[in-house]
């Protein structure tokens, strides 16, 4: 395994300008392939399966898109005026809270700590724009990666209605003797991708449209936004629902109604977390325990700065790959005389 994953990463460095849209359409058949198990295990077609479930994928995506992208613009066009109102208007309400003044000093880092926010998301766009501009100068880079994205689908469709011949022929080209003992493995290298995947997929998801719902209700500043980031920030325990509480604590102070929108916020993160504990995480995710977030994060931050945007790629399931090969070698290494600290037999 870890042999392959080095032949995997010296073809990557030789065929880089593919590996990006051969990856994420390979993401995208692994991710769809149960889906188009389950319909032909109930008598339909690969093909029609795997033409229905692209379908329904496409559709889904493009609504979401489309009703999203409106949504997301709107609130981005309210962040700058939502840093600069919080860098003069937070300070004074929490004096006021307190019943005291904050030092001169906290006075003028939060002033200059909201300005500079503001003057960074103003400059975001015009930023973007040159960075687009100069990259679609290169006629020739822009020409090709256009090409790429535009054959992911197409990749993407083809690799999911052959899923089974591939993985059929990479096991053909396994040695005999060791394929029992290797498809065991990458099979459990699959159940730990796949409930990490779906897992946190599905928890950032639920939380998201539960924070988001609650902020809304609460008539909360950039509701979406911070109920967005909260969701899927719960990869990181306690960092998403912290940096959530505290941007909701933000703009509560900047859209300030009445006492009730306090119980408001507090009920949505008390109601999120109980459902993600009790609800989401046992019932609908299930008990499996995928890759941690610290792991997956080490992961990221290593293969991107090794191998750029397709180490970020690769990271999650490299991660899943070598926390399997450490567990085997942990159970080997429990069974040796160096650890019993018996003395080997003659």
């Amino acid at each position: 395994m870890v042999g392959s994953l080095a032949l995997v990463f010296a073809l990557l460095s030789v065929f880089g300008g593919v590996a990006v849209p051969v990856l994420l359409a390979l993401a995208g058949a692994y991710i769809f392939n149960p889906a188009v198990t389950s319909l032909e295990k109930q008598g339909l077609d690969r093909t029609w399966g795997t033409t229905v479930v692209f379908v329904a994928g496409t559709l889904l995506m493009v609504g979401a898109v489309l009703y999203l992208i409106p949504v997301f613009r709107d609130e981005a066009a309210k962040l700058p005026h939502f840093f600069s109102r919080a860098s003069s208007e937070v300070v004074p309400r929490v004096e006021a809270l307190l019943g005291r003044s904050l030092p001169d000093l906290v006075r003028q880092r939060a002033a200059e700590l909201g300005q500079q926010a503001s003057d960074l998301v103003q400059s975001a766009g015009p930023a973007a724009a040159r960075i687009l501009a100069s990259f679609a100068g290169n006629t020739a880079r822009f020409v090709a990666t256009l090409l790429g994205l535009t054959v992911v689908p197409v990749l993407a469709f083809f690799f999911l209605q052959d899923y089974p011949r591939l993985t059929g022929m990479v096991k053909d080209l396994l040695p005999r003797r060791s394929v029992a003992l290797i498809s065991r493995r990458f099979l459990e290298v699959d159940e730990v991708l796949s409930a990490f995947v779906r897992g946190q997929l599905t928890v950032g998801a639920v939380l998201s449209v539960i924070y988001a719902a609650g902020l809304s209700m609460g008539r909360i500043d950039m509701a979406i936004v911070i109920g967005v980031i909260a969701g899927f920030g719960n990869m990181v325990p306690y960092l998403g629902t912290g940096v959530g509480i505290l941007l909701s604590l933000v703009g509560l102070m900047l859209s300030w109604q009445g006492p009730w929108q306090i119980a408001v916020v507090a009920g949505t993160f008390v109601v999120g977390q109980m459902l993600e504990g009790l609800v989401i995480t046992p019932r609908i995710v299930g008990e499996k325990v995928g890759l941690s977030p610290v792991a997956v994060i080490i992961a990221i931050l290593a293969f991107g700065e090794l191998f750029g945007f397709v180490g970020i790629l690769l990271a999650v399931p490299v991660a899943a790959i070598l926390k399997v090969v450490l567990r085997v070698v942990i159970q080997r290494y429990r069974r040796t005389s160096m650890y019993t600290g018996e003395a080997s037999s003659p």
